[in-house]
């Protein structure tokens, strides 16, 4: 078995009364692109910090490559805040060459890095500007370019795409893609977008309460899921076509098209199904299939468990 490339083990941190990590453990895979997801103040802020040491857990241990990080390690990372961290008033290319080179690049190399990070966000004539002139989308391009750098192996991404317009959110999400692509490299990112995390990402942890209820293989853990949903469209605009016995199933109801829910134990024949709907209407479109990442997301957290 491959060794993870980020472990948290049974991490713990208490502020006061409040527990923000309460036995968090989260094995991270080499080379995939990871959604770590939960409800604002789950906890998610909270773990990413200790990594970089900006947060001592009161207990556990933190593992890269299978042993402790040491300083040196984290030359190799990349880090996104929150809290957005650049400098307002210095030009943009320069403090990216100064981000690469605290991070042990050479001052051509970092150059070099810098104004290849500028060209593929779209910034390459804006490099002598302040950030402070630069649109907020602009920015948060220039703070993605200061985390990426230096090629980092591992990224750690606080909330990247927040804040983004479709195209940025297109460009981003593609230049993380290619980090993984090309490198091999890891990508850890937080993200309320969850459309979006469902589409690119290939592994996903959810937190809540400071532990982490469900964690996985995005595929498997949709497979997995006892939930599946049945979306039927028909040519009765009013759905007064559905028969009574369904309508405690239904979590969408719109101008003829019908989202239910339903669990495998149900016992449920989607061929029967469809049968029975096209005895009473017309079918237009129908669907059957396990749930998306925000219903699997919606039902864990409400449910206080992974289902």
């Amino acid at each position: 078995m491959d060794v993870p490339h980020l472990e948290l083990i049974d991490l713990h941190k208490r502020y006061g009364d409040v527990a923000a990590l309460d036995g968090c453990t989260i094995g991270v895979p080499r080379g995939s692109m990871f959604g770590f997801l939960g409800p604002n103040g789950a906890g998610k802020t909270t773990a990413m910090r200790t990594v970089f040491g900006l947060v001592q857990p009161d207990r556990g241990s933190i593992r890269y490559l299978g042993r402790t990080i040491e300083p040196a390690d984290r030359l190799r990372f990349g880090y996104m805040p929150e809290q957005r961290g650049l400098y307002a008033k210095m030009g943009v290319a320069s403090q990216l060459i100064y981000f690469g080179r605290l991070h042990g690049l050479a001052k051509g190399d970092a150059a070099s890095s810098t104004f290849r990070w500028l060209e593929l966000l779209g910034l390459a004539d804006r490099s002598d500007d302040r950030l402070e002139t630069l649109s907020h989308g602009n920015q948060q391009r220039i703070q993605l370019a200061a985390a990426l750098v230096h090629g980092p192996e591992l990224m750690i991404l606080d909330e990247p795409f927040s804040g983004l317009d479709p195209i940025g959110v297109r460009d981003m999400a593609q230049a993380l893609k290619q980090q993984v692509k090309d490198r091999n490299a890891t990508v850890i990112f937080s993200s309320h977008q969850l459309d979006l995390v469902e589409d690119i990402c290939d592994q996903v942890a959810v937190i809540n309460r400071g532990r982490i209820i469900l964690e996985g293989s995005l595929a498997a853990l949709q497979a997995d899921s006892p939930m599946r949903m049945f979306e039927i469209e028909t040519t009765h605009q009013d759905a007064e076509w559905l028969p009574d016995e369904w309508r405690e199933h239904i979590i969408s109801k719109t101008r003829g098209r019908v989202r239910m829910q339903f669990q495998t134990t149900d016992g449920i024949d989607p061929d029967a199904l469809l049968d029975r709907v096209r005895s009473i209407a017309e079918v237009v479109a129908f669907g059957f299939e396990p749930p998306s990442l925000s219903e699997l997301f919606l039902s864990t957290v409400e449910g206080g468990d992974a289902p």
